[in-house]
């Protein structure tokens, strides 16, 4: 393990303090107009107390800051920390996953994509559907509001259910690839080395 001087420690804590003032002004710029609308244009937001307002922004605002902060500490990692045969053996790792994906044919690209992204887009499409289903049935003038919610969340769940189905074929055909994907590959770095 490596002693850190008291410069990296100050250098990176400024990074994730950084990292933090940018996400608590990215999700503020973004929370609290929509905030102020849903108070302007929607009478059951007003009735609301103050407290659930609050935990709604601390639900909006503080896994942004969180989120942002860690994405610079590990830049500030990679940057500084990481120097001489470490970061040329990353920067060829890294070189080599791009020539790999920029060979990729775009069919393969996106069921790559979607296999990195599997949970993302079960739990989108469940919100998308969720919305679009709310949406149609608020229409609804003869539903009382529990039926129109006990309905919009009946149909999410079913194309919950067939995106998960999906997901579960996709996941089947590409068996061999994810078992690949999921153990550890063998580090060969040291005859990167040995070759200069």
């Amino acid at each position: 393990m490596k002693i850190l001087t008291e410069e990296q420690v100050a250098g990176h804590n400024g990074a994730i303090f950084r990292g933090a003032a940018e996400g608590l002004v990215g999700s503020a710029a973004l929370a609290l107009p929509a905030f102020y609308a849903l108070n302007r244009k929607w009478a059951y937001y007003r009735s609301l107390p103050l407290t659930l307002k609050c935990m709604g922004a601390v639900m909006v605002i503080a896994p942004c800051i969180s989120i942002q902060a860690e994405r610079r500490g590990l830049e500030f990692d990679r940057e500084v920390n990481w120097t001489g045969a470490g970061r040329m053996e990353l920067d060829r790792a890294a070189a080599e996953e791009e020539a790999r994906w920029r060979a990729l044919p775009m069919k393969d690209k996106v069921a790559d994509w979607a296999a990195r992204h599997q949970y993302g887009i079960i739990f989108g499409s469940w919100a998308l559907s969720m919305a679009v289903a709310g949406a149609i049935i608020a229409r609804d003038r003869y539903q009382t509001v529990p039926q129109k919610v006990v309905q919009a969340r009946v149909w999410a769940q079913g194309l919950t259910v067939g995106v998960l189905l999906v997901a579960g074929a996709l996941t089947h055909s590409q068996r061999q690839e994810a078992i690949a994907q999921r153990r550890a590959p063998v580090d060969h770095s040291w005859q990167t080395f040995v070759r200069r």
